[in-house]
């Protein structure tokens, strides 16, 4: 099926997708246009109200509305989660307490949602420490933190380890979309 082909596959899913001013605007777009061309619902929940404002390879892009503060959002609302990179967006997104708590939400003792990073988005998941023992790959500027958060980092398009989705750049975005989806149609995660 063809990612421009509208589905119902992930109908009755919703996804949060967590951004801020400085997301990059395709790890955005692009998963948010799969993610409704195959039926899912989709909230951009963010640190601020109103719009937030891409960043376009090397200018500021469009602005994306807001339909959720983070602060009045919960993992428990939400099948899976979605964190675009961009360099300013995860460490502005890293620095919140709200933020951290809300991604912090899609891990559990017993289950894992299915979280998709992209880019710089994995920093957010070395924030919360929840990259030990975990196969991840990202935008190679930060593979050392990475690793140094105890990830075991691979240079793959896309990288799945336990419904955890991880890809390196827009490049990879077909694959890193493809994925995504897949883990959210497989449900739930058990913890190893």
């Amino acid at each position: 099926m063809s990612t421009l082909q509208s589905s119902t596959r992930l109908q009755g899913k919703k996804i949060a997708i967590l951004a801020t001013d400085g997301f990059e605007q395709s790890e955005l777009l692009s998963p948010r246009d799969a993610l409704l061309n195959a039926g899912a619902d989709i909230d951009i929940v963010s640190v601020k109200e109103g719009e937030i404002t891409g960043w376009d390879e090397d200018k500021w892009g469009d602005k994306v509305s807001v339909d959720k503060l983070v602060t009045n959002a919960s993992a428990s609302d939400y099948d899976a989660l979605m964190l675009p990179g961009g360099l300013f967006n995860p460490d502005t997104l890293r620095q919140d307490k709200h933020a951290k708590a809300f991604i912090d939400g899609f891990f559990g003792a017993e289950k894992n949602k299915p979280v998709a990073a992209i880019c710089h988005a994995p920093w957010l998941l070395a924030e919360i420490n929840k990259l030990r023992d975990r196969t991840v790959t990202s935008f190679p500027s930060i593979k050392s933190d990475l690793i140094n958060a105890g990830a075991n980092w691979v240079d793959e398009e896309v990288s799945v380890d336990q419904g955890l989705v991880t890809s390196r750049s827009p490049a990879d975005l077909e694959a890193f979309n493809a994925k995504f989806i897949e883990e959210i149609l497989e449900g739930k995660h058990q913890a190893h």
